[in-house]
């Protein structure tokens, strides 16, 4: 008969996201993971296989953390904006949590053309804000999402490192600034509420 379960899978995982929150995915071990629960790692095995199977769960619950912002940037006007902040304030407010979905390397590099359906499930609901957003057809859609999503991953990227330290206002004015430069070389133009 297998051992009882001290802890639920759920339980499990949430201590899982706290520990990569707290040192990175590093932290995240069988001993550590026992720790933060307060007992020993054996626990653990009696709801999971692995290490890999916890790491996998735990992904999982961190991306569920990260469409929430994103959730809530594609509800702001403009949408495409929104989800540019939402994503750089994602990664001020949890380093290691946007390290770990975006600074990680996976079984595939992907090129260009799929980085971001690679990258994040979000991509085909923010690839619609954008044609929404700036009446243009699918394939300067596509090219002004890579071009806004390459350069706001970089200023993602020096918060969660913490190499620079940008107010949100900042943010959204470089986010417009490039976000126009671009609109003039694809020919895109804003709507207006009332459109």
């Amino acid at each position: 008969m297998p051992p009882k379960q001290k802890y639920t899978k759920e339980e499990m995982i949430a201590a899982a996201v706290e520990i990569i929150r707290k040192n990175g995915r590093e932290g995240l071990t069988a001993r550590g993971l026992g720790e933060e629960l307060g007992s020993s790692s054996r626990p653990v095995f009696t709801v999971f296989r692995n290490m890999e199977e916890v790491y996998q769960e735990t992904v999982n619950a961190v991306k569920g953390i990260y469409n929430g912002y994103i959730q809530e940037g594609l509800s702001k006007e403009p949408a495409f904006e929104g989800v540019g902040i939402q994503y750089i304030r994602f990664a001020r407010e949890e380093p290691n949590l946007f390290k770990l979905l975006f600074m990680t390397g996976g079984e595939i590099s992907p090129r260009l053309p799929d980085v971001l359906s690679v990258i994040d499930e979000n991509s085909s609901r923010i690839l619609e804000a954008v044609r929404k957003e700036y009446g243009m057809d699918e394939e300067n859609s596509r090219r002004l999402y890579q071009c806004l999503w390459i350069f706001t991953h970089g200023i993602a990227t020096l918060c969660a490192n913490g190499v620079c330290r940008f107010t949100e206002p900042e943010i959204g004015g470089m986010l417009t600034d490039v976000c126009g430069g671009m609109l003039i070389k694809l020919g895109g133009v804003r709507r207006r509420k009332d459109d």
